[in-house]
């Protein structure tokens, strides 16, 4: 018997941004879908755009898997995270071992197929900086939201988002960013007069 599914399935449980006031919660699972798509999205462009070869299909489904082990752990907000190098070194040995715990749980037949979805050690890199890009594009399109409802909770987020992305060297991203991002700042009736 294994305990797997029924770990995951309590993702829609675990709150993120969890010390900001915010206007309308999100929950890892839902996150983990968005982040998935955008990276099979980041994918598609890096290929047809710049001449990768990724599978848009691996992208999205190391993307689902990204924050598993927040089941075990929960989500710890970004500035308790990053306080300092010993706290960030630190919690990156407790979601190694969160990581392991969930591999555990995969029956011993099917461990070498999860083992690079659930365990980052094991990941490929190309993929890894894929989705790490696409949860940064998610969380900047969370403050986006969390702004138009009138939200300032997430303005520092924000900005800071904003300078991460503009930093990041892959071109998918920048296009990514330039093509689909503005409608974020629209409310639905201008997104649909556009159409």
């Amino acid at each position: 018997m294994s305990h797997l599914f029924a770990h995951l399935a309590r993702m829609k449980l675990i709150q993120r941004w969890p010390l900001m006031y915010n206007v309308r919660t999100e929950n890892v699972q839902e996150h983990s879908l968005q982040v998935a798509m955008i990276s099979h999205s980041l994918a598609i462009i890096s290929n047809r755009k710049f001449g990768t070869t990724l599978s848009p299909d691996r992208a999205a489904t190391i993307a689902i898997f990204h924050d598993a082990s927040e089941i075990i752990t929960g989500d710890l907000p970004t500035p308790v995270k990053y306080f300092n190098k010993e706290i960030e070194s630190e919690y990156k040995k407790i979601e190694a071992i969160a990581e392991k715990r969930l591999l555990e749980m995969v029956p011993d037949e099917f461990q070498d197929d999860y083992k690079a979805l659930l365990v980052s050690e094991y990941a490929d890199a190309r993929y890894k900086s894929l989705v790490k890009s696409a949860d940064t594009i998610c969380a900047y399109i969370k403050c986006l939201e969390e702004h138009g409802a009138g939200n300032k909770e997430f303005n520092t987020a924000r900005k800071r988002l904003e300078h991460a992305l503009s930093e990041n060297p892959d071109p998918a991203v920048k296009y990514f960013i330039d093509c689909f991002i503005p409608s974020f700042k629209l409310n639905l009736d201008d997104i649909n007069q556009l159409l």
